[in-house]
């Protein structure tokens, strides 16, 4: 295969089941009104409920569940081969991943804006919503420390992406005050943020700011406190609304490239190697079940459904516009990992030659992940793959490349994280009001929200620490998909028992029992084989007991679901929104 194929293949895809498969569940499942007020206009209050432009909210979404993820996890899992990757992403997004996004954003949407964990509470039961709650807070610890890693890494072996990244967030900052506190129109607004977005990118290559690892860590712990409690129109809407753009730019430009380079561009990297390749920890992992401790979000991610049920769901302004953000965000984000794979199976062996290191189809299976993780980079062997891709296409500077898909990289896994923040300081909120009143006294103090956040960035910037990258990403991912799993339950509980969608209902749980058994195998592998044998002793147990209480906190909510599976519909119109 070559990459103007793979390209062209997932994009024929992607359009053709967005226009069948996306309408289908939009008219048939969820039953889209666009005459019905969202929680955004009905409980507008200015911080988190603000009705957003379909484009504002659509940048915000995918920034922020994208992040790093469809771009490292696609990259790693290139050890197995090119094949199982790209069959992964496409399959993923299609039967699972962009139904699982979808119908949480407009499940929230329909309660008031409420997380997906208070929905399976109010559909399974009130200890079902305190052991979700938990479970998510938990998962979103580990989102917090794998993505400080990698943005952390990028900045210290990319100083101009540290550069311009931190004058995108002032150049957010500005675009959100004149969208919402002047009287500049949408579109002037936009044009000033773009013009302030280049002057960024090329200050950045002027004046790189150089830092260690662990410098870049301190200065990411206190920024996501800060940014995880500001209101949502001050720095996420406009900051993510301009990643947009960033995106649009190097999805178009990668895409076109790597059609352009055509038969150049010939994968060089073995379709396939071998079952068991050395990648979770160092470990022959084989490809099934271990594959969603690899691939998170470039195929599906629970952590979207925190995102759609928890920022997103609040800012929709029409319900129409839920299928662009949730299903179509989701189908962007694989159409990213695409480009990955198809760039890596074109340039790495290059990018590797480059580093001193002599790979081939058959040591590939051996050496790549371990490499990848501590050579050439887990970031590194995409954006320079990518910058190849776009010099032979365009003749692009390679060195200009390299920086652009830096940037793009931290700039995306930035809004992860400190969505991520945010929406711990949410769960951890949700939790202690389920059992205490948290509107004076104690139960204020500790539900406070700078204190919420303190404590999700601390822990989550401490396990970070040491940089266990080939373990923090995988305790991550496994504790990610698993929640997918989870929400899809949920989901399906909605579709079946209030929406009453017959058919349709089999579409949401054949896929979220697959998933579930897939993670949990995965998970008790990772448990058993990875986690014994993590050197740093603080990392491995605490690894080790954030993974063991996923593990028991998600049999406990797969029995919840079950009980509340068979119960009779009739019980359920209490439940309607």
């Amino acid at each position: 295969m070559n990459s103007a194929v793979a390209i062209l293949l997932a994009a024929g895809i992607y359009l053709g089941m967005y226009f069948s498969y996306g309408k289908a569940l939009q008219n048939k499942v969820v039953r889209a009104d666009p005459n019905r007020p969202t929680p955004a206009h009905r409980l507008y209050d200015g911080v988190d409920y603000v009705p957003a432009h379909p484009l504002v909210l659509y940048g915000h979404h995918f920034a922020s569940i994208a992040g790093a993820g469809p771009i490292v996890g696609p990259a790693i899992a290139m050890a197995w081969g090119w094949l199982p990757g790209l069959l992964w992403v496409w399959f993923g997004n299609v039967f699972i991943g962009a139904v699982h996004d979808y119908l949480a954003l407009m499940s929230s949407v329909r309660y008031d804006g409420k997380s997906v964990q208070w929905i399976a509470g109010k559909l399974m039961s009130r200890r079902t919503g305190i052991a979700f709650e938990l479970y998510i807070w938990f998962a979103l610890l580990l989102v917090v420390a794998a993505f400080t890693a990698v943005i952390a890494g990028i900045f210290h072996k990319t100083p101009e992406a540290a550069t311009a990244s931190i004058l995108f967030l002032v150049t957010a900052i500005i675009v959100g005050w004149l969208m919402y506190k002047t009287s500049l129109h949408f579109v002037g607004s936009t044009l000033v943020g773009l013009t302030l977005l280049v002057i960024s990118v090329w200050l950045g290559f002027k004046y790189p700011i150089h830092a260690s690892y662990h410098a870049w860590a301190i200065f990411l712990l206190f920024y996501i406190i800060i940014a995880a409690s500001l209101p949502v129109w001050i720095l996420l809407q406009p900051r993510d609304y301009l990643n947009a753009y960033i995106l649009w730019f190097g999805l178009i430009l990668g895409g076109l490239a790597f059609i352009i380079i055509g038969s150049k561009g010939t994968f060089t990297a073995p379709a396939y190697t071998t079952w068991s390749a050395h990648v979770v920890g160092g470990k022959p992992s084989p490809f099934w079940p271990t594959i969603p401790l690899v691939i998170a979000c470039g195929s599906l991610s629970g952590f979207h459904s925190i995102v759609g049920s928890g920022t997103s769901s609040k800012q929709l302004d029409n319900e129409i516009h839920g299928l662009m953000v949730g299903y179509g965000g989701m189908f962007t984000e694989g159409f990213l990992s695409t480009i990955v794979i198809a760039s890596i199976a074109v340039y790495g062996i290059k990018v590797f030659a480059d580093a001193g290191i002599d790979i081939n189809a058959t040591n590939w299976a051996a050496i790549y992940a371990p490499k990848v993780a501590h050579v050439v980079g887990k970031v590194g062997i995409f954006a320079k793959s990518y910058a190849y891709g776009v010099q032979d296409a365009f003749g692009i500077p390679y060195k200009t490349g390299v920086v652009f898909a830096s940037l793009w990289v931290s700039a995306f896994a930035l809004t992860s994280l400190d969505t991520a923040t945010r929406l711990g300081r949410f769960a951890w909120q949700e939790l202690f009001g389920m059992f205490m009143d948290t509107s004076s006294g104690t139960g204020k103090t500790i539900t406070n929200k700078w204190l919420a956040s303190i404590i999700i960035a601390g822990l989550g910037v401490a396990l970070a620490w040491g940089n266990q990258w080939l373990i923090l990403w995988p305790a991550f991912s496994g504790m990610n998909q698993m929640l997918a799993s989870i929400a899809l339950m949920t989901a399906a509980l909605w579709v079946t028992k209030v929406q009453r969608a017959g058919k349709w209902s089999w579409a949401v749980l054949i896929p979220a029992l697959f998933l579930w058994i897939t993670v949990t195998l995965a998970l008790l592998w990772f448990l058993v084989v990875v986690v014994p044998g993590i050197s740093a002793v603080a990392t491995r147990y605490a690894v080790g007991i954030i993974t063991l209480t996923g593990i028991g906190l998600n049999f406990l909510l797969a029995f919840d679901f079950w009980e509340a599976w068979k119960r009779p519909a009739e019980e359920y119109e209490a439940a309607k929104a």
